[in-house]
């Protein structure tokens, strides 16, 4: 039995999430009978986590068992090939059989970008989320670094959270600009339900003023959702890396 490790792209603005669900377009189906046509097999394609709809990945991290011997190098080419043109496997790799994609997963890399044109784009405008108010990029980058250490981070997620512990650790939160892009990037041991949306909604209000960076760490010992910002739209997210060292 080998064990195959998937570093997947894709485009989410067209799939229901990640996570397999009966009469909806998903990416983990997709993958898997793309598989299945290839090899012959079912198999259960587990990820280093679910993204929701509408969210995207450059380097989403996946893993399956198999009995085929198809050549590893094919894989990537077999799977794509099978399907749709918003998900690419960018690399494969055969790896030890205790590998686990979710489990031995040490950090993630979460990206949101906001568009901070007067008009916005048309292009990318399904990677993007449009703001035409002019934020306060100097104190969102203030703010953010309020995020980085280990909090409980209990007034920044949605309910329907299934973590029993609101507890995380943000390794790295910085803010890169460019042009009229503003990314907002954290690095974190794993991140609560729309917890980066939300992070990222509350980063917003600070570029609008409507809160101050210094109130951050009072709103994380607060532990009250509804002092945080709102939940960006998911079409602004992405998961940039999984990291498993």
């Amino acid at each position: 039995m080998r064990n195959i490790k998937l570093t997947i792209e894709y485009d989410g603005k067209d799939f229901n999430g990640w996570q397999k669900q009966p009469k909806k377009l998903n990416i983990q189906g997709e993958i898997e009978k793309a598989i299945e046509n290839i090899t012959g097999e079912k198999v259960d394609l587990v990820a280093s986590g679910r993204t929701d709809a509408g969210v995207h990945a450059m380097g989403q991290v996946a893993n399956f068992k198999t009995n085929s011997n198809i050549s590893i190098e094919k894989i990537p080419i077999a799977i794509n090939s099978q399907v749709k043109n918003s998900i690419k496997i960018q690399n494969a790799e055969e790896v030890d059989e205790k590998f686990h994609s979710r489990y031995n997963c040490k950090k993630k890399t979460y990206r949101y970008v906001i568009d901070n044109s007067k008009y916005g784009t048309a292009i990318y405008r399904n990677m993007v989320y449009h703001i035409p108010t002019k934020l306060n990029v100097d104190a969102m980058k203030k703010a953010i670094k309020y995020f980085e250490g280990e909090h409980d981070f209990k007034a920044f997620k949605s309910s329907g959270t299934s973590s029993k512990s609101s507890i995380r650790t943000i390794y790295s939160a910085t803010i890169i600009t460019e042009g009229d892009k503003i990314a907002i990037d954290l690095t974190g041991n794993g991140f609560l339900y729309n917890m980066v949306r939300i992070i990222s909604g509350t980063l917003v209000d600070v570029g609008l003023g409507k809160i101050k960076a210094e109130d951050i760490s009072l709103i994380i010992e607060g532990k009250d959702r509804t002092k945080a910002g709102k939940t960006l739209p998911a079409h602004g997210l992405m998961l940039l890396k999984v990291d498993y060292e």
